[in-house]
């Protein structure tokens, strides 16, 4: 039998999803694929039905090459400005159950549409949403984190403050001792150099940028505190352990830095 509390449940429901067809978010399927998008083709995230937990799109399994970088267990404190579809978000909060999570989203309807529609977990005690400014967030706080991700986009494919010398001086100054710092970049932009300049600024040119992926998403990774040295086979051992461990593939990430002569002297060093 219905209790008053679990009709409530349900009215609560039915207004979220009032909300979320109101928007301008459209969520589509296609090929056993659900994609979240900003009223236009551009994919804001993706989420295989079967395979929910998993990062679908390939510049969000880049995004965690930090995993590579520094030795487990880390990250312990783990920052994402942007939520999405949350696959970011889902991936640490189930493969990686040392770490926690707190999640910067400034449209509280994505927050509804990753709950309703992608399946993001309910465990505020390891997975925080926080409603918030990303630029205010990180230049007014003084929390510490070891893993930062930026993937924050308005409707019209653009950055804003989240892509300024202070936000990422501000970044830098949040980073623990053994912190690194991921950031989504749209590489085929013209503004592109800029962005990475920007970067190279804030962390003391600190920074590796990869070649950009097949959806024109690059990833530039910089380190603050203690130093990335790390031999060629030393990373590929470390993402076989990766994908043995979490089911992440970062074979061909490493393979691709190798080619693209990212690795100088066979070592990678930040």
């Amino acid at each position: 039998m219905r209790t008053p509390r679990d009709r409530l449940a349900e009215r609560l429901g039915q207004l979220r999803q009032r909300l979320v067809n109101r928007s301008s978010i459209e969520i589509s399927e296609k090929a056993g694929v659900r994609y979240l998008h900003f009223s236009s083709a551009w994919v804001q995230g993706a989420m295989r039905i079967q395979y929910p937990n998993a990062l679908e799109l390939a510049y969000t399994r880049e995004m965690m090459t930090g995993l590579l970088l520094r030795d487990p267990p880390w990250p312990r404190q783990a920052l994402l400005i942007g939520l999405g579809a949350g696959s970011l978000a889902k991936f640490i909060y189930h493969q990686l159950p040392k770490t926690r999570i707190t999640v910067v989203e400034i449209d509280p309807q994505i927050e509804l549409v990753a709950r309703l529609h992608f399946q993001l977990p309910d465990d505020p005690s390891r997975l925080r949403v926080i409603i918030a400014d990303g630029a205010d967030y990180m230049l007014a706080g003084d929390s510490h984190h070891d893993y930062l991700l930026i993937d924050g986009f308005d409707r019209n494919a653009r950055a804003g403050v989240l892509d300024t010398l202070p936000f990422y001086q501000a970044c830098r100054a949040r980073l623990g001792e053994h912190g690194l710092l991921a950031v989504n970049l749209l590489g085929r932009e013209r503004g592109f150099q800029a962005s990475v300049d920007r970067i190279n600024q804030a962390f003391d040119g600190r920074t590796l940028v990869f070649p950009s992926g097949d959806g024109g998403n690059t990833i530039a990774l910089a380190a603050a505190g203690d130093c990335v040295d790390a031999g060629y086979d030393e990373l590929l051992d470390r993402a076989s352990q990766c994908r043995q461990e979490t089911g992440l593939n970062l074979l061909p990430t490493v393979a691709r830095l190798q080619q693209q002569c990212q690795l100088g002297s066979h070592r990678l060093r930040l």
